[in-house]
């Protein structure tokens, strides 16, 4: 609550400058940092700018004094795994946190398995305990639609959802909720229950990354790992992710890591079984052709 000083302070406001808030906010940082981390997304990275554009206007308009509610900042992230949705709720969370619409600024990630408890009188405390956590910064709730299961008429995920639905809108001013999914998932437990829906303000689509797309980011890992591709294995992973794409439980950004630790722990038996005497920084860090090809991919199995 504001102090009459504050009040009077906000009415003698006459004019912002929006350029200097954006710098001064700390938000032109985060954005920064969402184009350079994030590979690809277009889409995702045009939604939180206008987001946060949509935000610095509404604080703008406080300190003028012009009579403001303050906006519905709860989310749904739609999309295959490994797209980027939990990172890009953490940059979320600093941004809210930036320009003071969360006390703490925080993401607090959770399943149906944090929040429903297995018999009667469960799941209220469990619900509860995992709101508390989460005040003050973002509560993102993966797989959402798994709370709601009406084939099960002794399943405890309505009671979830029901105190789920009244603190985001009791307490919107201290928590925002992400809820991620699937697409044609979310769709449907949007139709399902209506009183998220009406909660919810922003829907945002993580696309599936492109080939290219992710053999940049096969790029980025190995590079943050400190190995390297050498011409050869740049085009086995290339020809990997070609392959593993068309395949069952293709999860984009995160089968690629998961593809990355395979090789290097192939890389790292060639290189014990192979060394003689002292080896260096180079030899170490080189992941060849080999180390990629011999991925049961390439002979029609699934990498899992």
């Amino acid at each position: 609550m504001k102090n009459e000083s504050e009040e009077i302070e906000l009415k003698t406001v006459s004019e912002v400058n929006l350029k200097e808030d954006f710098q001064s906010s700390g938000v032109a940082d985060i954005l920064s940092e969402l184009d350079n981390s994030l590979i690809g997304l277009e889409p995702v990275k045009t939604r939180i700018k206008e987001t946060a554009s949509l935000l610095l206007v509404d604080k703008a308009r406080e300190k003028l004094g012009l009579v403001n509610e303050s906006p519905t900042l709860h989310m749904s992230f739609s999309g295959n795994p490994g797209t980027g949705k939990t990172t890009v709720a953490l940059k979320i969370a600093d941004l809210l946190y930036r320009l003071g619409y969360v006390r703490k600024g925080h993401l607090v990630s959770v399943t149906r398995d944090d929040l429903v408890g297995q018999y009667i009188g469960h799941t209220a405390p469990k619900t509860k305990e995992v709101l508390k956590k989460a005040m003050g910064g973002v509560l993102f709730i993966d797989e959402a639609y798994y709370l709601y299961r009406p084939e099960n008429e002794r399943d405890y995920g309505q009671e979830a959802i029901e105190i789920l639905l009244q603190v985001m809108e009791n307490n919107r001013d201290d928590l925002v909720v992400v809820l991620a999914g699937y697409k044609d998932k979310m769709d449907k437990f949007f139709e399902s229950n209506p009183g998220f829906r009406s909660r919810i303000a922003h829907h945002i689509d993580f696309p599936d990354y492109s080939n290219d797309e992710l053999l940049e980011i096969a790029n980025v890992m190995i590079a943050s790992m400190n190995y390297k591709f050498n011409e050869g294995s740049q085009k086995a992973m290339a020809e990997y992710i070609e392959i593993r794409r068309k395949q069952p439980h293709f999860a984009n950004a995160r089968s690629i890591r998961n593809a990355i630790d395979r090789a290097r722990l192939r890389q790292a038996n060639r290189v014990f079984n192979n060394s003689e005497g002292p080896i260096g920084a180079t030899f170490l860090s080189q992941i060849e052709d080999v180390d990629i090809r011999q991925s049961r991919v390439f002979s029609g199995g699934i990498d899992k």
